[in-house]
């Protein structure tokens, strides 16, 4: 949902550069996970706006500068279950990430491993035997199975 990138002023507020289409999209969510690895902490919102196309923010029990300087580049996500429902041939890309590839020839591409935004369309990154790119478009996904950990393409093995 975004990154925390330093202290902002001296009473514990963080800046963030969110990752959300609008930055005040990310004010929607009152607790969010802060860290990076396997390192992750609920800590819940005390104040946050936006300021320009960046977020400041401060969390309960973080009043000071120095408090908040502990927080500088951990990532931000948000409890699966404050998210809203994904609707139909919607996707959160958490849970593309990972999943195996095939195309409809049945020739096995790999997982993907990453996405691209490029503001026509997602890119997924699929890494197997070769990095494959392949838009997420109508026109390229055949289906999604999140149950199955599987997405069929409909995308040449030679591209």
């Amino acid at each position: 949902m975004g990154r925390i990138v330093a202290p902002f002023g001296v009473k514990g507020w963080v800046k963030i550069d969110p990752y959300t289409a609008a930055a005040k999209n990310l004010l929607a969510y009152p607790k969010w996970l802060i860290g990076d690895g396997a390192d992750w902490q609920e800590r819940k919102v005390g104040e946050a706006r936006t300021q320009g196309r960046m977020v400041v923010a401060r969390f309960d029990g973080c009043d000071d500068r120095d408090a908040a300087d502990r927080f500088r580049g951990k990532q931000i996500a948000v409890p699966r279950e404050q998210l809203p429902k994904a609707r139909p041939n919607e996707y959160y890309w958490a849970d593309l990430i990972g999943l195996r590839v095939v195309n409809e020839a049945g020739r096995d591409f790999g997982q993907v491993v990453r996405i691209l935004e490029t503001g026509a369309n997602d890119v997924l990154v699929v890494q197997g035997e070769r990095e494959r790119l392949i838009p997420f478009i109508a026109d390229a996904i055949a289906a999604v199975d999140l149950q199955d950990g599987l997405m069929r393409v409909n995308w040449d093995a030679d591209f």
